[in-house]
């Protein structure tokens, strides 16, 4: 059987009092989601996936669907301003709770992968 590519979590704030500190939030996401592909792992960034749907369906819907994505993923990986966002908390509670590896950094990150990669 070949070795599956690990999915990450991409977490931070994604909310903001103007659409522009959204785009700029959707921006550093975009960026971490584009290093994690550099270490060979399989970026999942909601913030890519509902940048402009705001407003349309409930915050309800949103926040449970990304948990659902979340769900699905081997890993997280946190913006470093994720302290600001209580969304990200609660991400973080459930990946705990999920037994779900969440990395600070992209340096810790490498380091589970590695290890991840030779334990296969």
């Amino acid at each position: 059987m070949a070795d599956r590519m690990m999915v990450v979590y991409i977490v931070g704030p994604f909310r903001a009092k103007s659409h522009w500190e959204v785009q700029l939030n959707v921006r550093r996401a975009e960026t971490m989601a584009l290093e994690v592909a550099k270490l060979g792992a399989m970026p999942l960034c909601p913030h890519k996936n509902t940048e402009n749907f705001d407003g349309l369906l409930t915050e309800k819907f949103w926040i449970e669907g990304t948990k659902e994505l979340l769900r699905r993923c081997n890993a997280m990986i946190l913006l470093p301003d994720w302290p600001r966002s209580e969304g990200t908390r609660g991400e973080i509670t459930e990946a705990h709770g999920l037994g779900i590896f969440v990395a600070n950094n992209l340096a810790e990150l490498r380091e589970w992968l590695e290890k991840k990669k030779e334990q296969s």
